[in-house]
């Protein structure tokens, strides 16, 4: 990412490019290029103080004065009611990503360059200026102190006090929460104007019908006189002189990642006790079974990271619980949830592909155990429902009310995309899973049972007037998790369907940004995703667009095109361009042009598949 004054200087271009540092253990720090909290989740420092969840937005900002000749500089962005101030973005030039955040700040022929950074492995955020000569440089910290999805208001109880010491100011205004420390080289600090500023507003809470105004306190003013100031905001005591050593000790650790998707993927992998797993989204999910398995091969085994990977297998093995992987880890730590069909099925595919791409056949041999089992629970059934239907051999899942598949929205308690039955991409996830057991266990019993799901699946889910696959065994929906019956190593269709169901997908549901949710031609069809969150939820799976397909299809179009060598990049390159200027891919996207990013602004599985498409 490089944007100059053209982008920087106005207002709603600059909000509309967001910047993410995270730490590898859940916690992160993020806000637009001018500083201009636009989310709740945007601050310096949201900690993971139970990694990866337990996320705390400890510091949200620092308000920056730069005194050039005596006349103050104000080069901070807030919106409050009605009034965007300061407008410290007129001063802005550039942004860029190098490998972290810096903006260069013109004022006359004074230049002051900020940089932003987060430690790997702490819960700590560098912040440094290079101030200009004869310049001086005032920061007030913005401090919130809250759950990372709530908003702060002023609280008479907050504890004021600070604890300074030579070069560390300590803050602890909650009894029950980790203490701050901002470490600096500041020449004074002046606690006597600390209070709270107030009606701060988040634009795009307020777009999504959610809490959108806080307060933030202000506990001291920091004044410095030097030409390299530093910040470092961490949950431990640093040295601020320390901050040059660390930022080169950053800088060789990102030196590997070559690209910015590269980089963009290791963002996602973090640390949950002694395992790896992998966050779903920035800024407000934690770790989800499905998301994991689908992102692992392309966040993990096409950079290489074969230990990471076996590590996030290792630790969801240990959660199976009959049968069923969790689909969810709640943010306080605790009882996992296992409201999902297809996570466990994506298990499979995950350790066939780690297993095939790093060679470890005794990491197969050690979870064929785990497979085994999940099978068994499968064919007597689990929870949900979920069970082999002994007539046709195909598996049935779902209970009123329930949203097992990664369709999952619900409104008021109903499902917007109600799925109960067979739905197809689950039938493929289960041929795919029994053809795996076939090559692990050589036992006839799963090929038997593979050839009986693949029989009634082409008899009961082939749409020959649409020339395509229902979406389940009694809707006609043009969706697309048809593709995956395409794009799974083991497949159940011929040739000739599966070059149908490509056509299909690729006439009804392609878009630059990704696959559409539903065709634009179906009544319930959504084109924009916005509104308050039953709105949204409404249009999630309704037409939206989810980048993450995109691999699945290209990988279905080169099976069913082996002939065509250039087309599926020629797909990707709309992806590879925005991760180029934005450094990461997101959640979603309208399903009408011009397809604008919404949802989270960095999802893990649309880096994932982007990545391990490319580099297939």
């Amino acid at each position: 990412m490089r944007l100059g004054p053209a982008i920087c200087t106005v207002l709603d271009e600059a909000l509309k490019y967001e910047w993410l540092e995270t730490n590898g253990l859940g916690g992160f720090s993020s806000s637009t290029i001018i500083g201009l909290n636009t989310r709740r989740y945007h601050g310096l420092l949201t900690a993971a103080t139970l990694p990866p969840v337990g996320r705390v937005l400890m510091l949200s900002k620092l308000e920056e004065t730069l005194i050039v000749n005596g006349q103050r500089f104000e080069l901070s962005a807030n919106r409050y009611p009605g009034v965007i101030h300061p407008q410290g973005f007129q001063y802005l030039v550039e942004a860029r990503l190098e490998p972290f955040p810096l903006f260069v700040y013109r004022i006359g022929a004074a230049e002051l360059i900020k940089r932003v950074f987060m430690i790997h492995g702490e819960n700590t955020t560098v912040i440094e200026y290079e101030v200009p000569p004869n310049c001086e440089l005032e920061l007030k910290p913005l401090i919130a102190f809250r759950d990372y999805h709530s908003t702060t208001h002023e609280n008479p109880a907050l504890n004021r006090n600070v604890d300074l010491r030579p070069g560390v100011a300590t803050l602890q205004p909650y009894r029950d929460l980790l203490a701050l420390h901002l470490a600096h080289n500041a020449v004074a600090v002046d606690t006597s104007n600390a209070d709270w500023y107030r009606n701060f507003e988040f634009s795009e809470e307020q777009a999504r019908g959610l809490d959108f105004r806080e307060d933030l306190f202000n506990p001291f003013t920091l004044r410095f006189d030097k030409a390299h100031a530093v910040v470092i905001a961490s949950t431990k005591a640093h040295d601020s002189a320390n901050a040059p050593g660390l930022r080169q000790k950053e800088i060789a650790r990102r030196a590997p990642f070559k690209s910015p998707l590269t980089y963009a993927a290791d963002q996602f992998i973090v640390q949950r006790g002694a395992f790896k797993t992998i966050i779903a989204g920035y800024h407000w999910f934690s770790d989800w079974g499905r998301d994991t398995m689908i992102a692992l091969p392309g966040l993990a085994l096409t950079t290489g990271r074969y230990q990471i990977a076996k590590d996030i297998l290792r630790a969801f093995a240990n959660s199976i619980s009959q049968g069923m992987l969790p689909n969810r880890f709640p943010d306080s730590g605790e009882t996992p949830e296992y409201n999902t069909v297809d996570a466990t099925l994506w298990f499979f595919e995950a350790i066939r592909a780690c297993v095939e791409a790093s060679g470890d056949r005794e990491l197969a041999t050690e979870l064929t155990p785990n497979l085994i089992d999940i099978i068994d629970w499968h064919i007597r059934g689990t929870r949900y429902r979920i069970r082999v239907d002994p007539d046709d051999g195909l598996l049935h899942c779902g209970e009123p009310g329930m949203q097992l598949t990664w369709m999952d929205a619900r409104v008021g308690g109903v499902a917007i995309t109600p799925r109960d039955g067979k739905p197809v991409e689950i039938q493929a996830l289960w041929y795919n899973a029994l053809r795996i057991m076939e090559g692990l266990t050589q036992d006839e019993r799963y090929a038997q049972m593979a050839d009986k799901a693949r029989a009634s699946f082409n008899t009961k889910f082939w749409n020959a007037e649409a020339q395509c696959l229902l979406d389940t065994a009694t809707d006609r929906a043009i969706r697309p998790n048809q593709i995956f019956a395409v794009s799974l190593p083991h497949s159940m269709l011929t040739q000739e369907k599966s070059r149908c169901v490509v056509e299909m997908v690729r006439q009804e549901l392609l878009t630059p940004m990704g696959l559409r949710t539903l065709s634009p031609s179906d009544p319930n069809y959504h084109g924009n995703i916005k509104g308050g969150p039953n709105k949204r939820d409404a249009a999630y799976h309704q037409g939206t667009v989810w980048p993450w397909l995109i691999g699945p299809f290209i990988r279905s179009y080169q099976r069913t095109h082996p002939e065509d060598k250039q087309q599926g990049r020629q797909w990707l390159q709309p992806l590879l361009d925005f991760a180029e200027v934005h450094g990461q891919l997101p959640e979603i996207a309208d399903g009408d042009a011009p397809h604008a990013p919404k949802g989270c602004i960095a999802q893990a599985w649309s880096v994932a598949e982007v990545l391990r498409t490319l580099m297939e």
